[in-house]
């Protein structure tokens, strides 16, 4: 590249979109306007990193969001529609979450230095980026998990069906348990009433029998001696009759209370029986729901490792790369003409504010140990001059007490009577 070429390459604007993504690498675009073309397509490629994880987490937040919070049913139920509410509710948190990771890994790029600014990581990078690695890798697994479920969804739903009728059919067992303890004593509470019903008809039938027995010998000897009409036996005979009927009507009327409790509690027990019938749908209804209620984020990710095999420690590695991908690159780049020109201007900011950096290097048991002081020249300024003052304090003090020590010594000497007294205010006089 020639000379011209090489200042046109510098003084070219750059579009708003390579701006775009320096700012997204937290770089600072005034020096990479002055930086050559390597710096500048180093840190458009960092930010572009650095966007694209904020946008697939907003990707990722808004399937985690909608898995989370969406219509629950049968996985491969093609039916289910989200509210309108719910699209809104999965687009914003979508752009929240994005925005969050965006911010996190702009902070995280942007606060990683270039360590000893070679390509070779040593030990001692690798522990300052730890937390930061620490931080990335999280961000990694939530982001790869709602996408990995997005990935395997058609076979993901098609296991959680299997599991959903499997849970049901665990459900209505249960529930068959239950409910036929439930039925087993109603029918058995009805049957001891109809027992006891059958046996007052058996009852009533022995009144009837004797009755219909005694009209009928009535009605014989009525017709055998039809000649001599309503005769006395006729008579004895009817009055048989008449004391059965009694007998019944008396019976009835006694047994009538407890006979009428007795079909109230049957009926009771039928409408039991039947209103049981009604809460087995119901509940076999609700069993199907507790069932589609396995829908969720958890579930789905459990699935995916069990059938994925492979697929979804990749689809993790991938965005593990994605995360940790620029920081570990950060560590490894060289020093640039853009690094240099920042820790120059950082160097004048700070000496203009009175604080510089001082390499001492001194030998020690284990070899040559080099260190950086820092001065703070105001601060060594504000305490000089505060030192001075004080010094400069003691001499007025101890020019004050010379001459206060001599001006009681003449006044002493020219009248000793004033100084010198007895008792209790010796000492207050002494001291005048």
């Amino acid at each position: 590249m020639t000379t011209d070429n090489y200042s046109y390459e510098l003084n070219k604007e750059p579009s708003k979109t390579t701006r775009f993504l320096w700012w997204c690498a937290g770089a600072d675009e005034y020096f990479l306007r002055k930086s050559p073309k390597q710096d500048r397509v180093k840190y458009a490629g960092i930010g572009g990193i650095v966007l694209c994880t904020g946008l697939l987490a907003a990707v990722s937040g808004a399937f985690a969001f909608h898995t989370i919070f969406g219509p629950k049913g049968d996985a491969i139920d093609d039916s289910l529609i989200a509210s309108t509410g719910h699209i809104i509710g999965v687009f914003l948190f979508g752009i929240i979450w994005g925005l969050i990771i965006f911010n996190l890994d702009r902070f995280i790029i942007s606060s990683t230095g270039k360590g000893d600014g070679s390509d070779s990581i040593t030990g001692k990078e690798w522990l300052q980026a730890f937390p930061r690695i620490v931080i990335a890798v999280i961000l990694g697994f939530a982001i790869s998990a709602p996408l990995e479920i997005k990935i395997l969804e058609s076979e993901i739903n098609s296991e959680l069906s299997k599991y959903q009728q499997e849970y049901t059919e665990k459900l209505n067992i249960t529930t068959d348990v239950v409910f036929k303890q439930k039925l087993s004593k109603l029918e058995k509470d009805k049957k001891e009433y109809e027992v006891k019903l059958t046996g007052y008809e058996r009852e009533l039938k022995v009144f009837d029998d004797q009755i219909d027995d005694l009209v009928a010998r009535q009605q014989g000897e009525m017709q055998d001696k039809r000649a001599y009409g309503f005769g006395p036996v006729a008579k004895k005979m009817q009055m048989d009759i008449d004391t059965k009927r009694t007998e019944k009507a008396k019976f009835i009327e006694l047994k009538a209370t407890e006979v009428s409790a007795w079909r109230k509690q049957l009926n009771f027990n039928d409408d039991q029986i039947n209103k049981l019938s009604d809460d087995l749908r119901k509940e076999y209804k609700n069993n199907e729901i507790k069932a589609h209620g396995y829908d969720g984020l958890l579930k789905r990710i459990q699935i995916s490792h069990e059938i994925g095999g492979l697929v979804p420690w990749l689809i993790l590695f991938v965005f593990l790369c994605i995360e940790t991908g620029p920081i570990i690159f950060k560590m490894m780049l060289t020093k640039g003409a853009y690094d240099y020109m920042v820790e120059n201007n950082n160097h004048r900011i700070n000496m203009e504010n009175g604080i510089f950096k001082e390499d001492v290097i001194y030998e020690a048991k284990n070899g040559i140990i080099h260190m950086e002081k820092y001065r703070y020249l105001e601060v060594e300024s504000t305490k000089l001059e505060k030192e001075r003052k004080i010094a400069e304090q003691d001499k007025i003090n101890e020019e004050v007490i010379n001459q206060w020590g001599k001006l009681k010594i003449e006044a002493v000497k020219k009248d000793p009577s004033k100084f010198i007294t007895e008792g209790d205010e010796s000492m207050t006089n002494n001291n005048a």
